[in-house]
């Protein structure tokens, strides 16, 4: 199995290159050849939300398989190693695929960290009713029919039509079933996440995040730094720094574009004490300096 199976070769193996691709896309399954490409067992970089309204297939993931027969909605995360394989022709229905700059707090909100799109393992996988499926079928027309508008607030427009239909899937999840760590390092990984986000968006300068490092964050959760970063790693893909890494980088752009707030004060409210500390690391993450990101994000709005 591949580290990770970006979107470009999400494209390559449905012969679909010439698409043009951003931080929000939708398709139709009969467009994409759904029912004539297999995806083989991979984490991707990117989350997919499936509407499947005729065809059939098997979807492997965390070793179960589930036979999928129409009528079926699927959430993806790049946290989910999951395969496809395509068992009939005539394959309808819909799909989405969004990349982490398309993420927000709001998809991430209180309720919604309970959604099947942000979870490392449990039900990903719903069979909606006939009332869910027209209501699901409209959200995703109305999403088609927004992705080509030139209306400037779009994207947000788009974010409220995808947390419906989590929504609606929490629906079809009883909270007695919401998803429970299976093992020791899943537990982990679990709680990692939920630490990691709560100290984020940052709302004030005055607010500096408390846990900066991998040995804070396993003092935090009391386990040893190697555990947590094995942990990490097997569920994931991904190092305790590497997810910090991204964490920090993503809150740190949304500051820079978002905020009047000078370098420093960014800096330090992510826990660098000097400017050129945080200058380094955003340079070696981004390959821009903060200033010049900055700058070059407001020169292409």
């Amino acid at each position: 199995m591949k580290l990770k199976e970006t979107i470009d070769d999400f494209y390559a193996q449905h012969n679909q290159n010439n698409k043009t691709r951003g931080q929000f896309n939708i398709y139709k399954r009969e467009e994409f050849a759904c029912d004539s490409t297999s995806l083989p067992t991979n984490r991707r970089d990117f989350y997919k939300i499936s509407l499947i309204l005729n065809g059939e297939g098997t979807i492997s993931s965390a070793g179960k398989s589930i036979n999928i027969k129409g009528n079926t909605i699927t959430f993806m995360n790049p946290l989910i190693p999951y395969s496809w394989e395509p068992t009939s022709t005539n394959q309808t229905g819909y799909f989405c695929l969004f990349t982490e700059d398309f993420v927000t707090q709001n998809l991430k909100s209180e309720s919604l960290s309970q959604s099947p799109l942000f979870k490392v393992g449990g039900n990903f996988v719903f069979c909606p009713d006939e009332k869910s499926i027209n209501l699901l079928v409209g959200i995703f027309e109305s999403i088609f029919r927004e992705i080509q508008s030139d209306y400037p607030n779009k994207y947000d427009l788009i974010r409220s039509y995808v947390q419906i239909i989590m929504h609606e899937a929490l629906r079809m999840q009883p909270p007695e079933t919401f998803y429970k760590p299976t093992n020791a390092s899943e537990r982990i990984c679990s709680l990692f996440i939920q630490l990691l986000e709560r100290q984020f968006p940052i709302d004030s300068p005055n607010q500096i995040i408390k846990l900066k490092n991998a040995n804070e964050f396993a003092t935090q959760l009391n386990v040893h730094t190697n555990h947590l970063n094995r942990s990490l790693k097997n569920i994931t893909g991904k190092t305790t720094s590497q997810w910090i890494s991204e964490r920090t980088v993503k809150e740190a752009k949304a500051l820079l574009l978002n905020s009047d707030w000078d370098i420093a004060e960014i800096g330090y409210s992510l826990g660098f004490e000097h400017p050129s500390n945080f200058n380094i690391f955003f340079k070696n993450q981004t390959g821009n300096t903060p200033n010049t990101f900055r700058k070059q994000e407001v020169s292409f709005s």
